[in-house]
C-alpha cells in the first residue's frame, strides 16, 4: 500500500470548490440546475445615463451580442431594452472547469423626462456597447440671449 501525504491546502481548495458550486447552482449562476431556480438567468447589463445640452445619453455594456439579439422599446416616456446571452452550443456544461459568465435574458426599464423627443431616437451598436442618444424637444434645449446696447 502507498502512502500519499496528507496537505490541508488541498483539502481547504476543495471544500471551498464545492462551497462555491453550491453558491452558484442556488442562485442560478451555473453548475447545471439553472431550470427552476428562483433566480434562473437573472441579470442585468451595466448602464451609464448621462445630459449633454441637447440630448440624454444611455451606454449599455453588451458584448458577445449581436444588433439582432437587442429590443429596444420606447412608449410612454418609458424605455424598455431587453436581450438574451445564449449559451454557446459547442461546449457541454460538464466540460466547465469554471462558469462565470452570465447567461439568459434581461430586460431594463428607465422612465424618461418628458423632454425627450421621441420621434428622433439613434441607437447604435458597436464593439459590444448600445448607446441610445435621445435627443431633448426644442424647448428644453438651453438658448443663448444675446445682450444688446
Amino acid at each position: 500500500m502507498a502512502l500519499a501525504r496528507w496537505t490541508p491546502a488541498r483539502d481547504i481548495m476543495s471544500v471551498r470548490d464545492e462551497m462555491n458550486r453550491l453558491f452558484n447552482e442556488f442562485f442560478g449562476r451555473g453548475g447545471g440546475a439553472e431550470e427552476g431556480t428562483w433566480f434562473s438567468g437573472a441579470w442585468s447589463p451595466p448602464v451609464d445615463i448621462y445630459e449633454t445640452d441637447t440630448a440624454l445619453v444611455m451606454k449599455a455594456e453588451l458584448p458577445g451580442f449581436s444588433k439582432d439579439d437587442i429590443q429596444i422599446e420606447l412608449k410612454d416616456n418609458t424605455l424598455v431594452i431587453r436581450g438574451e446571452r445564449k449559451r454557446e452550443d459547442e461546449v457541454k456544461e460538464g466540460s466547465f472547469h469554471r462558469m462565470e459568465r452570465v447567461y439568459g435574458a434581461f430586460q431594463r426599464s428607465f422612465l424618461l423626462p418628458t423632454t425627450v423627443d421621441q420621434g428622433k431616437v439613434q441607437a447604435v451598436y458597436k464593439d459590444g456597447v448600445l448607446e441610445l442618444r435621445l435627443p431633448k424637444v426644442e424647448a428644453a434645449q438651453p438658448k443663448r440671449i444675446a445682450i444688446s446696447g
